[in-house]
């Protein structure tokens, strides 16, 4: 059982980075991809907007498609989005963007769904290898590009092989011990009975009949995700909403000179502004990928605390951003690592109390409507995010502070 466990901590470890790895890759690369003129949560909306539609619309027909289905969508979605994001042209850019987010979302409720089936242990990889998408995509990329200077094109199309990862799906299904591989046969077995297709031709009666079991359906499924706001998906939501604001909307203005007699205590890697923004996000990865592997050590059956506490972080740095209090980057790279930390709690703390407290038949569904949250955030920091980071980039040029201008 031991060696079955660390198995299946493996694989779901590795879907987990996998699943998250584009995402972060493509919100590091938001300065290269919009330039310094326009917000960086241009590409946040573009990276959010279809995950958060696909986590809107799953709870109500996921259930009706296979897993090895849902697995080939996802490698197909990610490399297609992956492929067009390092196109020069902004529009197609943006259209991988919005391919590779629908692959992210999608991914994120079937894994989710999938620890119902193997427990806390996969949960654990699972949350791990999220956190782990944060240092691989945000590191590697900061690296590639800052350090070695790779072309922003080439590096882009290094990552969109990444997820032909997925594929370890199938040797979960073949090759593990006899219990993993009775369940997820059994998912699929499950899904081909409810996929069969009718022979009889519907009746009248039957197509009535069928209408009210859809509108049926549909009430009960707002039924059972009503119930879950309050306790899972408001402060995960909070949470999200208050530390991407930060990382999209006001970490792009937490700047500081770099040619001036002030950058003695510079980091020898910031050569241009972007790299300081490029570093702000890995060390926020860096945060959240600890939280992520060893929150279920420290439980936190409170979310609201977790979501109190980001929201101080967004008004420390938006009173750095204004007033320029701090003069060295140290501290507002301290302040970003234990943002990310926060966030990342939040997530493992969400899952596991619903792994904890809901019924063992609600377990699956909740797990996936749950991902909701998290996108919705996401979604409502890019629309605020759009005002917010010119409002106070246009009031450092005003203050003499013209380097969010820069690149």
């Amino acid at each position: 059982m031991r060696e079955e466990s660390r198995r299946v901590y493996c694989y779901f470890w590795l879907f987990g980075l996998i699943n998250n790895v584009l995402y972060v890759v493509i919100l590091s690369a938001a300065v290269d991809i919009v330039g310094p003129t326009l917000p960086k949560s241009l590409v946040l909306l573009a990276d959010i907007l279809p995950s958060l539609t696909i986590k809107l619309c799953s709870p109500f027909f996921i259930d009706r498609i296979k897993y090895s289905y849902r697995i080939w969508s996802l490698i197909l979605l990610s490399c297609l989005g992956m492929f067009l994001v390092s196109f020069k042209n902004l529009f197609v850019c943006l259209l991988g963007i919005s391919f590779a987010s629908l692959s992210s979302g999608f991914g994120e409720v079937i894994f989710l769904q999938l620890t119902h089936h193997y427990k806390q242990i996969s949960l654990n990889g699972w949350s791990s290898g999220t956190g782990g998408a944060g240092i691989l995509g945000g590191a590697s990329y900061m690296i590639l590009t800052s350090i070695f200077k790779v072309p922003v094109r080439l590096a882009l199309l290094v990552f969109s092989i990444l997820p032909f990862a997925f594929l370890f799906y199938f040797k979960l299904d073949a090759n593990g011990t006899s219990s993993i591989y009775q369940s997820v046969r059994q998912l699929d077995e499950a899904e081909d009975e409810q996929l069969e297709p009718s022979t009889v031709t519907l009746t009248h009666t039957n197509a009535s009949q069928s209408l009210y079991n859809s509108r049926q359906h549909i009430f009960q499924t707002f039924k059972r995700l009503r119930r879950l706001v309050l306790p899972y998906v408001l402060p995960l939501t909070t949470v999200y909403l208050f530390e991407y604001l930060i990382n999209q909307a006001v970490s792009p203005t937490l700047l500081f000179p770099i040619d001036s007699k002030e950058n003695k205590s510079m980091p020898f890697f910031f050569h241009k502004y972007r790299d300081m923004y490029v570093t702000y996000g890995t060390l926020y990865q860096l945060g959240v990928f600890i939280s992520r592997s060893f929150g279920h050590l420290i439980r936190m059956r409170n979310l609201y605390i977790l979501a109190f506490l980001q929201g101080s972080n967004l008004c420390i740095t938006i009173l750095q951003s204004w007033f320029y209090v701090v003069h060295s980057p140290w501290s507002v790279m301290i302040l970003i690592f234990y943002e990310g930390f926060l966030g990342g709690a939040s997530y493992v703390n969400t899952f596991l109390n619903i792994l904890e407290q809901e019924k063992p038949e609600e377990t699956e569904f909740a797990m996936g409507a749950v991902s909701i949250a998290d996108s919705f955030g996401v979604f409502l920091a890019a629309l605020l995010g759009l005002g917010l980071e010119p409002k106070l980039c246009k009031h450092q040029v005003s203050d003499n502070r013209p380097w969010c201008r820069m690149e």
